[in-house]
């Protein structure tokens, strides 16, 4: 049978609806149709509004809820990777927890009773650091089965943070560092000064560091995790955590204020505000928001730029410490911890999508795939 000009699909009367597809002989023109096999172009959802209300996220309104913890411990951190959320708790302990889903959590066993203070995933690995003066460190494939691991040097070891294929560390009161390609064999680097190093991410090839454990105005940033240049925060505060999304990083601080701030490159940095007073211990980035929790009390803060912040609530009073991103079955939802006590939470946030791509739909021999777009 000759296959004709017109669509392929048989869509009675009214033709294709929003979302639908066809294939065609011949050019199906924008706005009406889009081609369908150009997954790598954006289409700006505020010309395609029906089809973008389709195919992006919708606007979820922020929801915290409270989850419980496997055990009442010093919990320090959390974060996700090969589907299961982590955390591990301090102490000094052996404690640390798994989820599949945030809400239902299993006790998991440390390798060692140590000041277990930050964990992160990368390459396929969960790698832990203590802040117990050694060279305490632990990975796990799996989140259940621990290894110990040793740092490259003796030194109050804070935080961890994977990019770019390399696990970086920093150490408080020191300018202790250490990049390792796969958690277990570690190279000690050195930060342009000693200083409270408290928090360490990665993002748009560039690693940061910022002091947390005093009042300062101390930044680092490396392209490598090996290479680093010292840089100025924009007022003198302990901050305590540093995300980045968005094309941006934030930093905030825990000093019983409302001080943040904003970076494009690591650099340069600008002064920001959140919308309380609180200690303000971590910051997360996912489903197109920053996300920041507060200890001793309820107070979160969530943001899509880093610049303007909505106030928002945390389901309990409590030391909230840590906050990460992750996802079950394609959703994805923020879990933060509370440090001693089983307080956790999920919450439910995203911001809708301003651009949009379509899927590749492979056409019959012949034809070209177009997608309905109005």
């Amino acid at each position: 049978m000759a296959v004709s000009a017109a669509s392929l699909v048989n869509f009675g009367t009214t033709g294709p609806a929003v979302g639908e597809f066809i294939y065609a002989i011949g050019p199906r023109s924008a706005p009406s149709y889009l081609p369908a096999d150009n997954a790598a172009t954006s289409y700006l959802a505020s010309s395609y509004p029906a089809l973008a209300a389709l195919v992006t996220t919708p606007v979820t309104a922020y929801a915290a809820t409270a989850r419980t913890l496997s055990s009442s411990a010093a919990w320090a951190s959390v974060t996700f990777g090969n589907g299961v959320f982590v955390a591990i708790a301090g102490g000094p302990s052996t404690v640390a927890a798994t989820s599949p889903d945030g809400v239902t959590w299993t006790a998991r066993t440390l390798p060692s009773s140590s000041a277990w203070q930050s964990v992160t995933f990368g390459n396929g690995v969960f790698v832990a650091v203590s802040q117990t003066s050694g060279t305490v460190a632990a990975t796990s494939p799996d989140g259940i089965t621990w290894t110990a691991r040793t740092l490259p040097s003796t030194a109050t070891w804070r935080s961890v943070t994977f990019g770019d294929g390399v696990f970086v560390a920093i150490a408080v009161g020191s300018t202790a560092a250490a990049t390792s390609p796969d958690g277990i064999t570690w190279t000690a680097r050195t930060l342009p000064v000693s200083a409270g190093w408290y928090a360490v991410t990665f993002g748009n090839g560039v690693f940061v560091a910022v002091v947390g454990s005093t009042a300062s105005t101390i930044a680092a940033s490396s392209p490598d995790g090996i290479t680093w240049t010292q840089r100025v925060l924009p007022s003198s505060s302990r901050w305590y955590s540093v995300a980045f999304g968005n094309g941006v990083f934030v930093a905030v601080s825990t000093t019983s204020s409302t001080a943040a701030a904003t970076s494009t490159d690591g650099i340069t940095w600008a002064a920001r505000t959140l919308p309380s007073v609180g200690n303000w211990t971590s910051v997360a980035f996912g489903n197109g928001a920053f996300v920041a929790v507060s200890a001793g009390g309820t107070a979160a803060a969530t943001s899509t730029d880093g610049i303007t912040w909505t106030a928002q609530t945390l389901p309990s009073s409590a030391t909230w410490i840590s906050v990460a991103l992750g996802g079950v079955r394609g959703a994805q939802f923020f879990v933060a911890v509370a440090e001693s006590t089983t307080a956790a939470a999920t919450i439910a946030y995203s911001v809708a999508q301003t651009t949009f791509t379509l899927p590749v739909i492979s056409p019959i021999t012949g034809t070209t795939a177009y997608v309905k777009a109005t």
